[in-house]
């Protein structure tokens, strides 16, 4: 279970670490601590719906998020067809929401390009937690959350966005328990078809 960011406190709160900050309140709520050094990445090992879980914060930059997860892959001899979810940021979808996709492009995100050319493959699970904040659907299903820019995605997150943003890495949480015990299809079935909260999002 891998969740993207930048290393570093200047990226602690923004936007891009959504990933990170979902991986620490996984481990949080697993009593666990994401500190031991390895496949360049931050990890912690824990138990999760009677599976044993890597949990792993890259510590290379985002565009290098490939060279970690793979070296992972590698190490832990996994398929990550089946073995492999990544937690990301997505500014195609509305603060206050996310959603679980089984494979597919990178879609302009620079860590999941990196990570679909180390691995030579699209196939592999993410959830993707929505970042855009105040854009109406119809500005958001024509793209406009892409163009909000590195200043956006790299700048502190307001308190506001923040509080909505804690709600929703709970929720989270409680769907990659889901994804490991029933699957990826359950946890879409499940989780995608929330709608998020429209008063949390304004």
């Amino acid at each position: 279970m891998v969740g993207l960011g930048n290393p570093g406190l200047e990226y602690q709160w923004t936007p891009h670490n959504a990933g990170f900050m979902a991986i620490d309140r996984i481990a949080q709520q697993e009593g666990v601590v994401v500190q031991n050094r390895r496949c360049k990445a931050m990890t912690a090992t824990c138990h999760m719906a009677g599976r044993e879980v890597v949990l792993a914060k890259p510590e290379t930059f985002m565009n290098l998020s490939g060279l970690s997860v793979a070296a992972l892959i590698r190490e832990f001899e996994a398929d990550p067809a089946r073995d492999l979810l990544v937690i990301h940021d997505e500014l195609d979808l509305p603060l206050g929401s996310f959603k679980i996709r089984e494979r597919g492009s990178a879609a302009g995100h620079n860590g999941a390009r990196s990570i679909i050319g180390a691995l030579g493959s699209q196939e592999w699970l993410r959830l993707r937690i929505g970042m855009a904040p105040d854009l109406p659907p119809k500005a958001l299903a024509a793209g406009r959350g892409k163009h909000l820019g590195k200043d956006y995605l790299l700048g502190p997150m307001r308190k506001a966005d923040l509080t909505v943003l804690d709600e929703v890495l709970d929720r989270v949480a409680t769907a990659t328990r889901r994804i490991l015990s029933d699957g990826p299809a359950a946890a879409m079935n499940e989780f995608n078809r929330r709608e998020p909260n429209s008063s949390a999002a304004e």
